[in-house]
């Protein structure tokens, strides 16, 4: 993976360490500090440390002190130096490129070195992200004395849940919260504690093509809905399920993936009366309900309209999927069928990431402001330069999310797709998330959570790739 060099001004550096207290030694501190920086994420790898006459300057310390703050990241793994190149930072063991998120089997492909992954929708981690770890290190004593299984959730995260819920007008207790290791793991268990195999689920097309795919493979016959900009089609959906012949219907009201578009309250009301008249059972994916990038939009959980709505929700697009954790909220009578098939998957999410996970969710609740802001800001970029040098391209900006869902003037997705991999631009053809694994032509998801240096680089690459192809 190539390493951009950014520069850290010696000024800079001096206002993120703050003033020293404290009797710990002058080259400790700022030693201890410049580590701290890298750890909570808020100086990069790769980045050049001011010289040490400029730091002793703007520190007003000796030159024996920061010469020694240096040899010690140095010796720690957390810098090196070149001579005459000055000192770079380094995470120990190296930045580890890729993590992106993975999609359905079969699509996902491979970066070249130096390529651009324009399929994953997911954020990095929010700065600060390693003391949450931290601090959650220092409460792991008090659960190492039992055995570590937790079948359905730590209690005190369990409980942190349920009152976000609660908080958000659909009153839960503890008892109704299961925690699964990620929002995927939380719709197959769900799926298969409610369904036989062979029963018909509807879904939105496009929807998120992994979640489909885990419903297949449990045996589930998928049908499809379409969804445009526009959003559900409610009258449609009550028409599908007053059919008959539906088992469950998978629901994302909360900008859909990959659409974008968020649902009212009434059309939520009549999405869940619908499913309750019909005796549909409805999995309500919340995975993305808390990325809105203008205003914080004035909606309820479905459940809200219906008790009987089982509703999934995950830390990977709040707070980082690295933290593989999601969860399930249910009807009580529900509970116990769902934790049973959960056994037969695994024993229980880890202890450390749900100990993480609740000191997230009680301090900074929903995605932190400076990471709602990089993705307004990308967001508007990205939507404004595709307008404005591929002007034949309809896209709605959507009010959330992580990406655009791009209308294509001539079915050339794959084509698209194919040419833009020549010059290591990946992109998802829109047949990915189509529920029954093609068509969408006309279509390519767009995400925007990547650095804003990487999405500049990518643009002109689409651009290319399009004109070329169309």
């Amino acid at each position: 993976m190539s390493v951009i060099t950014r520069h850290l001004p010696a000024r800079s550096l001096r206002n993120m360490l703050g003033t020293r207290v404290g009797e710990q030694p002058a080259y400790s501190w700022l030693a201890e500090g410049i580590r701290q920086l890298v750890s909570n994420g808020r100086v990069l790898h790769g980045t050049m440390l001011p010289s040490e006459r400029e730091l002793v300057s703007e520190l007003g310390m000796s030159r024996t002190t920061v010469t020694r703050a240096y040899q010690e990241l140095r010796e720690r793994g957390f810098a090196e130096a070149k001579q005459g190149s000055g000192t770079r930072i380094r995470i120990p063991g190296g930045d580890i490129g890729g993590g992106s998120e993975p999609l359905a089997v079969g699509i996902q492909e491979t970066l070249p070195s130096g390529g651009i992954d324009l399929t994953c929708g997911a954020p990095t981690a929010p700065v600060g992200l390693a003391s949450y770890y931290e601090r959650a290190l220092d409460q792991l004593p008090g659960y190492i004395g039992g055995m570590g299984y937790y079948p359905m959730g730590l209690p005190v995260l369990r409980e942190t849940i349920a009152h976000e819920y609660t908080r958000r007008n659909l009153p839960t207790t503890p008892d109704q919260i299961i925690v699964t290791a990620g929002a995927l793991s939380a719709v197959a268990t769900a799926a298969r504690a409610v369904l036989a195999r062979g029963a018909r689920v509807l879904a939105e097309s496009p929807s998120y093509p992994n979640s489909v795919t885990s419903l297949r493979q449990h045996g589930a016959r998928m049908t499809a809905l379409p969804i445009g900009p526009e959003g559900s089609d409610i009258p449609g959906i009550e028409a599908a399920l007053a059919r008959g012949g539906i088992s469950a219907m998978l629901c994302l009201p909360d900008f859909h993936n990959p659409t974008g578009t968020l649902l009212d309250n009434a059309g939520r009301e009549r999405w869940a009366r619908a499913l309750v008249t019909h005796d549909v059972r409805g999995i309500i994916d919340e995975t993305n309900a808390d990325l809105w990038l203008d205003d914080r939009p004035d909606v309820l959980p479905m459940a809200t309209f219906a008790p009987s709505l089982i509703t999934v929700g995950s830390a990977s697009k709040t707070y980082w999927g690295g933290l593989r954790l999601g969860w399930i909220r249910a009807p009580r009578e529900l509970i116990g069928a769902i934790n049973q098939v959960r056994s037969t998957v695994d024993l229980g999410a880890p202890v450390l990431e749900q100990l993480v996970l609740n000191l997230l969710m009680t301090e900074r609740a929903g995605l932190d402001s400076p990471t709602r802001a990089g993705l307004r800001k990308n967001r508007d970029w990205i939507h404004a330069a595709l307008g404005a040098q591929i002007p034949e391209w309809r896209i709605q900006k959507p009010g959330g999310g992580m990406s655009l869902w791009c209308n294509l003037p001539a079915p050339r997705s794959m084509a698209l797709v194919a040419q833009a991999k020549k010059s290591g631009l990946i992109l998802s053809p829109g047949s990915t998330f189509a529920v029954n694994d093609h068509g969408l032509e006309h279509w390519v998801r767009v995400p925007y959570a990547l650095d804003t240096p990487q999405l500049e680089r990518a643009v002109p690459l689409l651009v290319s790739a399009w004109k070329t192809v169309a």
